[in-house]
């Protein structure tokens, strides 16, 4: 049994702060950003940040359907992290500046792979699929910053 890790990053224009706040608002603007690949997406507690309490089913492959419940906080500016209370699941979103009007934002996700046969293709293709989903989350904050 093996960390599996997942990386997507993203130059978004738009000021850190406010591509942050879009983030961190998972009232309002995250549902709007979510693949289909999200169902069932609920805000149980908070909704802004640090403190939230967020429920979503998530889809990774035809077969795979990943029940979270995720736990917000803030642990320094500009990053929000996302720990599974179902899972050793742990998304990190790290958003810094990169130059003028412009966002770097960069989503990491890791958790305990299998071991075995099981464990070396979920390391394989696991870490690709969810690259694919959050560049499109990605690429829905781009153009709602930008609206």
């Amino acid at each position: 049994m093996g960390q599996v890790e997942a990386t997507t990053e993203r130059i978004v224009t738009g000021k850190p702060e406010d591509v942050f706040d879009a983030l961190a608002d998972y009232r309002e603007t995250r549902p709007r950003l979510l693949p289909r690949q999200f169902s069932e997406y609920e805000v149980r507690e908070g909704g802004d940040g640090e403190g939230t309490v967020v429920h979503w089913k998530l889809q990774a492959t035809s077969k795979r359907v990943r029940d979270c419940l995720l736990e917000v906080s803030e642990p320094t500016d500009g990053q929000l992290v996302e720990k599974d209370r179902n899972s050793s699941m742990v998304t990190t979103w790290t958003v810094t500046p990169a130059g003028e009007g412009k966002a770097r934002v960069v989503v990491t996700t890791t958790w305990n792979g299998a071991g075995g046969v099981g464990g070396f293709f979920e390391r394989t293709f696991a870490p690709k699929g969810l690259a694919r989903i959050y560049d499109e989350l990605l690429a829905k904050l781009a153009a709602d910053v930008a609206e």
